[in-house]
C-alpha cells in the first residue's frame, strides 16, 4: 500500500501514536468499562483526563499561574466576538492589524462591538509580506491589540511578539500554536482552534490573564463570558470531552518529543526543505516574503496553472494528499504540522521534482 502524507490546513494530521493509543482505549478507558465518548464530563475518570490535559499545556507552555486555561467550543469565529464582548472593560476601541483573511475575519466581527483601528495592512503588500511595527499606527487609549500570528490561507507567519506596552496583547495562534515555544507572559490572550496542531475540530483554547476578565459588555450571553467558564473550570456546560482527551493525547505525545524546543528544530528543518527547493526552481513559486513565510502553511504555484489539475491528480497517486490550495487562493498548500514526519515533507519534494522534469 502507498504510504500516505496528509498535508490538509486542518482538520489536519494527527500523530500516529496518538491515534493508536485512542484506538486502543476507544472502547475501554484505563480499566473503567467505558470510551471516553461516553464518560460523564463531571465524573472523577474525566475530571482527571481534563486536569491532566491542562497540566501538560501549563508546563509545555510554562504558562504563569495568573492565566486561566479554558477549554472552549465555537472555534476562532466564537473568539472573534467573546474577545471584544470580554476584553473591551469600559472602552469603546480595539486596535487590528490586518495580515489576511483570517484577519480581516476577526476585524469585520470586532467591528459589531467597537471601534476598530487597523494600525496596519499587509495589502499593500498583496498580502505578501507582514508590515513591521514601526509602521503600525497604535493607539494608546485601545483597549487592546489583536493580531494574527499566522495565517492558515496566506502561508505567513509573524516570528516576533509585538511590544504594545500597557495595552494588553491578544493573538490568535490557531495555525502555529504548540510548533514553537513563545513567552505567554507578553499576552493578554491566546486563542487557537484545535484542529490544526492539537487535535479534533470541535476544542478551542483559550489562554487568558486573569485580571482580564469579569467586565463584560452590556448582553453578553452566559455562554460567552470567560469568567463563567474559568470560575466552572470549562465545564459550565458539556466541554468537548472528546477533543480534550485527544489534545492531553497530543500534548503528551510533544512532552515525549522533548518540548516545544525540540519540536521547533524539526519544524525549521521540514520547512527549510520546501522553501529550499522553491527557491532553487523555476517551476515553483512560493510568493511569501522570506522573513514571513510560515512553518505550518506553505503556499506556492506551478509556472503554468493549466498544470494544477494533473499535479493534484498525480500527488494523490503517489499517496500526497490535500495539496489544492484555498478556494479564495487557489494553487496549491501544503501544511506541515507537528505531526507530518520529515518523511512526508521529503516525499513531497521527490514528487515536485519529479513532475518538475517531466512536465516542465
Amino acid at each position: 500500500m502507498t504510504q500516505i502524507y496528509n498535508f490538509s490546513a486542518g482538520p489536519a494530521v494527527l500523530p500516529k501514536e496518538v491515534l493508536q493509543q485512542a484506538s486502543n482505549e476507544m472502547l475501554d478507558w484505563h480499566g473503567s468499562g467505558m470510551s471516553v465518548m461516553e464518560m460523564s464530563h463531571r465524573g472523577k475518570e474525566f475530571i482527571s483526563i481534563a486536569n491532566e490535559a491542562e497540566a501538560d499545556l501549563r508546563e509545555l507552555m510554562n504558562i504563569p499561574a495568573n492565566y486561566k486555561v479554558l477549554f472552549l467550543q465555537g472555534g476562532a469565529h466564537a473568539q472573534f466576538s467573546m474577545i471584544p464582548m470580554n476584553l473591551l472593560r469600559g472602552k469603546d476601541t480595539a486596535d487590528y492589524l490586518d495580515t489576511g483573511i483570517w484577519a480581516q475575519k476577526a476585524i469585520e466581527e470586532a467591528a459589531r462591538y467597537c471601534k476598530v483601528n487597523v494600525v496596519a495592512s499587509g495589502k499593500d503588500h498583496q498580502y505578501f509580506r507582514v508590515p513591521q511595527q514601526s509602521q503600525w499606527k497604535l493607539n494608546p487609549d485601545a483597549a487592546y491589540v489583536h493580531y494574527t500570528s499566522n495565517e492558515t490561507i496566506g502561508g505567513l507567519e509573524v516570528f516576533w511578539t509585538p511590544q504594545t506596552g500597557h495595552v494588553p496583547l491578544v493573538v490568535d495562534m490557531s495555525s502555529h500554536i504548540l510548533s514553537r515555544p513563545v513567552d505567554v507572559s507578553q499576552f493578554g490572550l491566546i486563542y487557537a482552534g484545535a484542529q490544526k496542531n492539537i487535535g479534533p475540530a470541535g476544542l478551542t483554547i483559550v489562554i487568558v490573564r486573569e485580571d482580564l476578565i469579569g467586565q463584560t459588555i452590556a448582553g453578553t450571553p452566559t455562554m460567552f463570558d470567560y469568567k463563567i467558564h474559568a470560575d466552572n473550570g470549562s465545564m459550565y456546560n458539556t466541554p468537548p470531552t472528546y477533543g480534550i482527551y485527544m489534545a492531553g493525547l497530543v500534548f503528551k505525545w510533544l512532552k515525549a518529543k522533548g518540548g516545544l524546543a525540540a519540536v521547533e528544530k524539526l519544524n525549521i528543518e521540514k520547512a527549510a526543505l520546501l522553501y529550499d527547493y522553491f527557491d532553487s526552481s523555476d517551476f515553483y513559486n512560493s510568493p511569501i516574503a522570506e522573513e514571513n513565510r510560515s512553518r505550518m502553511n506553505v503556499p506556492f504555484t506551478l509556472k503554468d496553472s493549466a498544470l494544477d489539475a494533473e499535479f493534484l491528480k498525480q500527488a494523490e497517486a503517489n499517496g500526497l494528499l490535500q495539496l489544492k490550495g484555498h478556494r479564495l487562493l487557489g494553487g496549491m498548500r501544503a501544511s506541515i504540522y507537528n505531526a507530518m514526519p520529515i518523511e512526508g515533507v521529503q516525499a513531497l519534494v521527490a514528487f515536485m521534482q519529479d513532475f518538475a522534469r517531466t512536465r516542465g
